[in-house]
């Protein structure tokens, strides 16, 4: 490929294929840089907010939940989807904790973006650091269940690092806290 070619596809049509409460499905006919034709299956999510929250004793708040796609429980930090188009995923980060967990933090900082599966997901998550924690009352949407731990930080990095902690927004929080805080 010269340096003048692009790596980009270009869309010629779009099928719409399904509409629901958190995800939108559509397949697009795309002109591949060598003049061809594919297709692209795509998931849209309005995008997310994660949270990992360190109490004093350098402890992370973990919510463990069944994640049904899966068939199983999984252990993760604080997580949830942007409400609306246009929401502050900063101010959604401190919703999604305060929520599930109770936390309310008295630092808070962006520990950047990921995409989950860009290959067909297309899904942004913010994650953030919260620390010097204040503990209130959590409060579940109706359809949520999920049990609140706290997991040493040490423990956890092992365990992102072992693959015994498969959910990626988990892990990439866990490992950029490690280098930034140097834990």
């Amino acid at each position: 490929m010269s340096e003048k070619q692009t790596l980009a596809e270009r869309k010629l049509s779009r099928e719409d294929k399904f509409a629901g409460r958190i995800l939108t499905v559509h397949v697009d006919t795309v002109a591949l840089p060598n003049g061809e034709t594919a297709l692209r299956e795509v998931a849209d999510h309005p995008g997310g907010v994660a949270v990992l929250a360190l109490d004093g004793d350098n402890r992370v708040l973990t919510v463990t939940q069944y994640r049904y796609p899966f068939g199983r429980t999984l252990l993760e930090i604080p997580a949830g989807k942007l409400d609306h188009p246009g929401e502050d995923p900063y101010e959604a980060g401190l919703r999604e904790l305060r929520e599930e967990t109770g936390a309310v933090p008295g630092r808070y900082e962006s520990l950047g973006r990921i995409l989950p599966s860009p290959g067909c997901y297309g899904e942004t998550l913010h994650l953030y650091l919260a620390r010097d924690l204040r503990m209130e009352e959590q409060h579940l949407d109706e359809d949520e269940f999920l049990k609140v731990e706290r997991v040493p930080f040490e423990e956890m990095a092992g365990r992102c690092l072992s693959g015994e902690i498969e959910d990626a927004k988990t892990v990439a929080a866990v490992l950029k806290a490690k280098i930034l805080l140097n834990l």
